[in-house]
């Protein structure tokens, strides 16, 4: 029994202690991580991530697990100070429910509402641009991995940091609806924050590549909201 204490004694100090799964709370469950040596002094940023259709459910919260920002933290990923939570859809991303489970992050959790990101892939990269095309003001920096979004959302888009990424060999989202997304948005606010990064050989899988290295994170925190 003490090697199991002092054991997991050790994978909190590293900052690998299980996630925290909470059911029923608001519209959407989700998985939330908050790191085990807090050192801010103050308030966290609040990272969003938004799983694409493969992963949609009700009540499995270790499906989203599977790519994305949850499994690069279990395979080592180190991230800055930071809560990062992961809502479960079971069918498609609403903004207002979105907007609900930050609004309670805020509210239960040491999160800051001035550093709030989201990201998200294929079915999330859509659902990431309809969160950030309804709420511009609420949202500091977003990352949409294999998606798009609402053309008629550009000129909110255009309000916040936006980093589009897509494969350029994506056979199920193809690398034109991100390009479409930046032309519009461009052309309604050509001094938006927005860049497209097309990856070369990338398919609809690979690029989730993405979430395993510190850029796309360092690149979003760089980013706060004026209260």
């Amino acid at each position: 029994m003490k090697i199991l204490v002092s054991f997991l004694l050790v994978l909190s100090y590293l900052g690998l202690q299980a996630q925290t799964a909470v059911y029923d709370r608001t519209s959407y469950n989700f998985l939330i991580h908050q790191p085990s040596i807090d050192t801010s002094n103050g308030k966290l940023p609040l990272i969003v991530f938004l799983h694409g259709r493969s992963l949609s459910g009700s009540n499995n919260l270790e499906r989203v697990k599977r790519y994305g920002v949850f499994r690069a933290l279990e395979r080592g990923l180190q991230l800055p100070n930071a809560i990062v939570i992961a809502p479960q859809s079971h069918r498609k991303w609403e903004p207002d429910r979105v907007m609900e489970l930050i609004d309670y992050v805020i509210q239960h959790y040491n999160a800051d509402s001035s550093r709030v990101y989201v990201c998200g892939m294929s079915m999330g990269g859509y659902g990431t641009m309809h969160v950030v095309g309804k709420y511009p003001h609420r949202i500091a920096a977003a990352v949409a991995i294999c998606g798009g979004g609402d053309l008629n959302d550009a000129c909110n888009l255009g309000q916040v940091p936006i980093w589009l990424m897509h494969g350029s060999i994506d056979k199920i989202v193809p690398p034109s609806e991100s390009r479409k997304l930046y032309r519009a948005i461009k052309q309604c606010r050509d001094t938006a924050k927005v860049k497209l990064t097309i990856i070369k050989g990338g398919t609809h899988g690979s690029v989730e590549r993405v979430f395993h290295t510190p850029e796309m994170y360092e690149w979003m925190l760089e980013h706060t909201k004026n209260k």
